[in-house]
């Protein structure tokens, strides 16, 4: 199966990971458009031109299936793209929600970008949810830079939780340093890997697709990506 995903940078390769590792024998499609990260501060229509001409690249492709790996764009413009495209388009956001709804925890936190926060996707939770907007931590990421003391502030400003959701797909990478201070996490690349079917076949590949190549991007890669891959620089060409 020919498997397309998208994000706005590095950090849906944390969801391509997850999908990698449960379903290896597929041709991976993935593009991170990190010429125009972060996706958190763009207003709602911004992103449906930037969604659009991504997707209509990964079409090209005659990908089988659409994993909006970003939690901006399923949070603002899951519903308008899945209306709006003849193809199967499945969010990261929604199997996470399902599993909140279907589990026992109480007292759910929540860190995400300013956009997400903003659209309150994730006030379909019928439990105590607690939310904060982390608008500096998505291009910390990219830069390669440290984010723990941002990280922990964040954390800090929201009240007790049981859980915390990493409501931005670049917020999984650091998922391990969260576990060694005791913090319990839903990871939902993994969520959505487990609410969908993938039907491999015999031929594997990973086609990774960026707006901008550099160093410190092929960094973040290989650090996400532990697979053979193939990289190229491709800036779509965006009308507004």
């Amino acid at each position: 199966m020919k498997v397309g995903l998208f994000d706005s940078g590095v950090g849906g390769l944390t969801v391509l990971k997850e999908l990698i590792d449960k379903y290896p024998h597929n041709q991976y499609y993935y593009f991170g458009d990190n010429i125009n990260v972060p996706f958190g501060t763009k207003s709602k229509y911004e992103l449906k031109i930037l969604s659009e001409n991504i997707i209509q690249f990964l079409l090209s492709k005659d990908v089988d299936i659409i994993i909006i790996a970003c939690g901006t764009v399923s949070a603002n413009l899951s519903e308008y793209l899945k209306n709006k495209y003849n193809i199967p388009i499945y969010d990261i956001i929604s199997p996470t929600i399902k599993y909140l709804n279907d589990s026992n925890y109480n007292d759910i936190g929540i860190i995400a970008t300013e956009m997400t926060v903003k659209s309150n996707i994730f006030k379909k939770v019928a439990k105590r949810v607690y939310q904060q907007a982390c608008p500096l931590l998505v291009p910390l990421i990219e830069k390669d830079l440290d984010y723990l003391k941002e990280l922990n502030y964040y954390i800090s400003k929201l009240p007790k939780f049981d859980v915390l959701v990493l409501g931005c797909t670049h917020y999984s990478i650091f998922e391990s340093y969260l576990k060694k201070i005791n913090i319990n996490t839903i990871n939902m690349g993994k969520i959505l890997c487990d609410s969908i079917k993938i039907k491999g076949n015999k031929e594997s590949k990973i086609n990774l697709y960026f707006s901008k190549v550099n160093h410190q991007l092929i960094n973040n890669i290989e650090k996400i990506i532990k697979y053979d891959y193939q990289l190229e620089e491709l800036c779509l060409n965006y009308q507004k």
